[in-house]
Parts: C-alpha cells; sequence; structure tokens
C-alpha cells in the first residue's frame, strides 16, 4: 500500500516521527514501550480498557434485563466509525480525492490497522465516550421526560464536554497531526479545527443517541423485547442514519459558510452555543426533580459509567498535567518540540462541565436490588449495576 501514501499524509507522518512507507500493513503490533512517547500506551489502554469493559456491561445488561440499548449505542457507534473513517484515510479509493484531501494522521500506537491509519484506540474511543455521554444523560432520565429530541441534544452536549479535553491535548503530545492546509479543516480553534469542535464532539454523538433512543431505546422504556435480527438490521441502520446526521447537522455552516472561513467558523459556533442553551437547563430542571423526588419514572442506573467517567477525567488530568510546562512555554501556539498546543481555557471549562455531570449522577437515588429507589450513597464506594 505504499501507493497510499500521498504527499499530505507523508507530510503529516513525517512531521509525527515516522515514515509513511513503513507503516505496517493491514495489521500491525508494535511495543508500547517504542512509542513516540508514555503517554500514548497510557491513552491506549485507558481507551481500550473502557471500551471493552463497555461492551461487557452492554451484554450483561442484555442477558440479565433484556435490555439492548447499550449494546445498539455500543455497536451503532462502531459501525458509524467504519462508514466515516475509511474514506477519510484513503480518499483516492474511494473515489473522493478531487473534493477531500487527507484531514489528519494518527500516530503509530500499539495495535494498528489499515497501514497506520487507525490505531485500535480510536476503534475503541467512539462506543466508549457514546456509552459514557448516553448513559449519564439516561441516568439522569431525560430521554424518559424530554424525549428523544432533547435527550440526544444533551448526549451531544455531555459528550462535547468530554471529548474536547482529549481533543485539545492529542495536537500537544502528537497522538494525531491535523492537516491546517486542508480548507474543511478551517478555521482552527488553536489546535484544533473548529469543524472538530463541533461535528464530532458533539453533533455525531447527537445523531447517533437520536437514532438509537428511537429505534431501540424508547421502545425498552415501554417494555419491549426484540429478537437478534431485529437488533442486528437496527443497529446498522442506526450507524448508517447518524452517519448522515453528520452531514445534516451542520448543513448551516457548511453551505451558508462557504467561501469563507470566518462566516463558517462563527456559524458552527451558533449551532454549538445553541446545543448548549437547550441542554444545560435540562439537565439542570432534571437533576433537580430527581433530587427532590419529583421525577416518579423508573431509575435507570450504571455503576460502570459513572466510575469510568472519574477513571477518564483522572487520567486524562494527569496527562494535561505532563503537558503543561511545554504549554506555558510555548511561544505563537507552539511548543519548543513544534507541536501545536490547544486552548487551556476552554478545556478547564470542559472539565468543568463534565465533572458536574459525574457529580450530577453520583447524587440522584438509584435502584435498589428490589427495584426501589434508593437515596444517593456517600458513605460507601459505588457499585456496578447491571
Amino acid at each position: 500500500m505504499t501507493d497510499s501514501c500521498t504527499f499530505t499524509f507523508d507530510q503529516l507522518s513525517t512531521a509525527l516521527g515516522f515514515s509513511c512507507a513503513e507503516a505496517g500493513g493491514l495489521f500491525e503490533l508494535r511495543s508500547p514501550f517504542g512509542l513516540e512517547n508514555w503517554t500514548l500506551p497510557v491513552l491506549e489502554l485507558m481507551i481500550v480498557l473502557g471500551s471493552v469493559l463497555a461492551l461487557v456491561y452492554a451484554i450483561v445488561r442484555l442477558r440479565r434485563h433484556g435490555d439492548p440499548t447499550n449494546v445498539v449505542v455500543w455497536f451503532g457507534a462502531t459501525a458509524y466509525l467504519f462508514i466515516i473513517e475509511p474514506p477519510l484515510y484513503f480518499p483516492a479509493a474511494f473515489g473522493i480525492e478531487e473534493h477531500v484531501d487527507t484531514m489528519f494522521a494518527h500516530n503509530l500506537f500499539t495495535v494498528e490497522f489499515m497501514w497506520g491509519r487507525l490505531p485500535l484506540y480510536i476503534v475503541a474511543i467512539y462506543p466508549l465516550m457514546a456509552t459514557l455521554a448516553f448513559d449519564i444523560v439516561r441516568m439522569l432520565g431525560v430521554f424518559r421526560r424530554y424525549g428523544a429530541i432533547l435527550g440526544a441534544v444533551c448526549v451531544g452536549f455531555v459528550h462535547h464536554a468530554f471529548y474536547e479535553i482529549f481533543d485539545h491535548l492529542g495536537p500537544q503530545l502528537r497522538w494525531w497531526e491535523w492537516s491546517t492546509d486542508n480548507p474543511i479543516n478551517q478555521p482552527m480553534f488553536d489546535a484544533v479545527p473548529i469543524p472538530s469542535v463541533v461535528v464530532f464532539a458533539a453533533l455525531w454523538p447527537m445523531s447517533l443517541a437520536l437514532c438509537a433512543q428511537y429505534f431501540v431505546g424508547r421502545h425498552v422504556d415501554h417494555g419491549r423485547r426484540f429478537s437478534g435480527l431485529e437488533l442486528v438490521w437496527r443497529t446498522v441502520v442506526i450507524g448508517l442514519l447518524a452517519s448522515v446526521g453528520t452531514f445534516v447537522l451542520p448543513i448551516p455552516a457548511t453551505v451558508f459558510g462557504m467561501g469563507s472561513d470566518t462566516a463558517r467558523g462563527i456559524l458552527y459556533a451558533a449551532e454549538l452555543i445553541i446545543l448548549a442553551l437547550v441542554a444545560i437547563p435540562i439537565l439542570i430542571r432534571q437533576w433537580r426533580a430527581l433530587r427532590v423526588g419529583e421525577s416518579h419514572d423508573p431509575v435507570y442506573s450504571n455503576g460502570f459509567v459513572r466510575v469510568y467517567s472519574l477513571v477518564y477525567l483522572g487520567i486524562m488530568a494527569v496527562l494535561w498535567a505532563s503537558a503543561l510546562p511545554d504549554y506555558f512555554a510555548a511561544v505563537d501556539g507552539v511548543t519548543d518540540n513544534g507541536d501545536p498546543i490547544g486552548n487551556l481555557w476552554y478545556t478547564l471549562a470542559c472539565f468543568v462541565m463534565a465533572i458536574t455531570c459525574v457529580a450530577a449522577v453520583f447524587t440522584i437515588p438509584r435502584a435498589s436490588s428490589t427495584g426501589r429507589r434508593t437515596a444517593p450513597d456517600t458513605t460507601t464506594q459505588p457499585h456496578i449495576d447491571a
């Protein structure tokens, strides 16, 4: 596949410290001790382990309670990945090279697919982050109280908070490299393209959540059971429609912002602001309703999401702390090593939003073993609910 080493990808891979022409094959293993820096295997382990545990939880919940919602979210997110990502890695193979040049390149991690294009952790991060965001919103009872559309908006908001903590750190630590010459990536928000901040951090999970709740979640809430075949086709449809939503939802920015990076950036930001203005009051109102006992909907509880949200935020805080010396020493947005830095203040705001969301699900009533509501336990360690 050396013929797949386009000029842009070759430039990006060289900046990351490896040669495109030597980037393995369809599958390749590397020593975790021989990667670009120590943060790569730490990130990889956290994401892959979390994704596997999320899948285990989803299967256990399906077997014990007949609830396939987590399964379809997990596999729907994975289906979305394999629909969206390959054309971005190999535009020529999909006949879109005249319209879409290489947008980014991932660094080489321990487990790699597709000639150095697709690390295993990227496969894992889609279902993990979707699970965390979806189930935080589900635990707060937003879908039952406000419906699939507003629930999906809240999922997009929560996912955005978690994802941007990761998104603004990656370029500095050489987890990936953006092609800043690609007009699709413009305008930039420090080291991160605005389209990534809005589309991949907020709109795609919103689209996935809407489809998952509409095709499966709302039916499960009313006691319906699905056969295996029904779940398969619904999961495929969820992945396909979520992909369509990724192109439809940003239309105001992509169409009306055509020809002007500034206009496009403003429109992207406006979409994100609208999403936040809708989601924040709903999340706060629903949390308060649960706290004072105004909501009498059945309680949904996911101890894995509670615990692993803290794991994710804790490890990301450590990784950010390790990057701060070079961050503060950067000149004109670039470190001494030549790596671009993200926006620390925006990241801190996302930390605050993510921590607040996690705190909310720790401070609401939970389901006991008898199915009754119990007050939040502040004296013991959280348990894994299944």
